[in-house]
């Protein structure tokens, strides 16, 4: 028995009613529920030996942050009711990958990295026709990843879906103009953020293009970034599409591009770009590539200015129906020195090095 049919199956045993007999009302509302949930657990070694333990640069590593550790990335749980025409979702985590992806959370009264950690999604619902409504902390309209490992191909994710929201914060349209085209738009308080730090809000769109075998979408931002004397207007554009060239073998690629305005200096640009290629050797079996490239001319996205390029490669096994395996290895170079070496500083501080590699054995039970 799934969890999804446990519901229903409890309000038929309090009603004292069979499976034959119409649906009760409470029996319609159990079965809208779902309940979910994971763990995602890995073991990564850098070669660099990083001093202080944490592969990637600051604020970012939301797979595999820490070296030479067997450890949690992420154990999920929530529950949701599917909107008909109200719903709602509420998913709580723990992990490192919750501590990364909420650091960059404001400091301030009632709101702040450890008032949200354990916060994935929490949001309202509402369905009429082809228009959907929803409300609250909900996944990113932007990026080609999922904040969940099982859901990816590969196990680390890029620097562009590290260096883009996972999450955001508002109200939320979508409006389905046929089962392949849809459109989005969002009234936001800001780049991955639930707190507020300026007096500005932000505006996103997707168009979305979702067939047999072609899926596409093309995201925007735009809205004021930074605090204080530092606020400017970020304007974003991305593109992601995948492809089934055939029943075994995939494509998928992405491209970013963004400016932000800075009192009494030029305005910030970056931009970035990945292709991905997938083969399923077999039913359970899989093997991906990566390839990616991304320029922080300002490093004002990753906090240096540099030149990130990235290779990964990744085997994936299925052993059960709810239960991913991966083998990874990873080579990031940067044009400055940003990644943590064996080597410490009089503070204490390691030696930073411009490239790293990682193995990483990840391992994703789900329901």
């Amino acid at each position: 028995m799934s969890f999804a049919a446990l519901p229903c199956l409890l309000s038929s045993l309090v009603l004292g009613q069979s499976e034959s007999d119409p649906p009760s009302a409470l029996e319609a509302l159990a079965s809208r529920l779902k309940v979910e949930g994971g763990a995602d657990v890995y073991y990564g070694y850098n070669f660099n030996r990083p001093a202080d333990g944490a592969n990637f640069i600051p604020g970012t590593g939301t797979t595999g942050k820490r070296d030479n550790e067997l450890t949690l990335n992420l154990a999920s749980l929530g529950v949701s009711l599917e909107p008909a025409p109200v719903g709602f979702r509420v998913l709580v985590g723990l992990g490192t990958a919750m501590e990364v992806v909420h650091a960059a959370e404001p400091v301030g009264s009632a709101t702040g990295p450890d008032v949200w950690r354990f916060l994935q999604q929490a949001s309202l619902s509402f369905a009429h026709g082809p228009l959907t409504l929803e409300a609250g902390v909900y996944p990113s309209h932007i990026g080609l990843e999922s904040f969940q490992s099982q859901l990816n191909w590969t196990y680390t994710r890029s620097w562009m879906g590290e260096l883009s929201p996972y999450y955001q914060t508002g109200l939320k349209g979508t409006w389905k103009f046929s089962d392949a085209w849809s459109a989005q738009l969002h009234l936001l308080n800001g780049w991955q953020t639930i707190g507020e730090n300026n007096r500005g809000k932000a505006l996103g769109t997707q168009v979305a293009y979702s067939g047999d075998r072609l899926s596409a979408a093309f995201n925007t931002f735009i809205g004021e970034e930074g605090s204080g004397g530092g606020a400017g207007l970020r304007l974003f554009a991305d593109g992601v599409a995948s492809y089934q060239v055939t029943d075994a073998f995939s494509v998928a690629a992405s491209a970013d591009v963004g400016t932000q305005q800075r009192p009494e200096q030029d305005a910030a640009f970056w931009y970035a770009a990945s292709l991905n290629a997938r083969v399923q050797l077999a039913q359970p079996v899989a093997v991906t590539a990566r390839a990616e490239l991304f320029d922080d001319q300002a490093g004002l996205i990753s906090g240096t200015a540099q030149r990130l390029v990235e290779g990964t490669v990744t085997l994936e096994v299925k052993p059960a129906e709810h239960l991913v395996l991966k083998l990874e290895a990873r080579h990031d170079r940067s044009t400055a020195d940003v990644f943590g070496g064996s080597q410490t500083t009089a503070e204490g501080t390691p030696v930073p090095r411009s490239t790293q590699t990682l193995v990483v054995a990840g391992a994703t039970a789900y329901f």
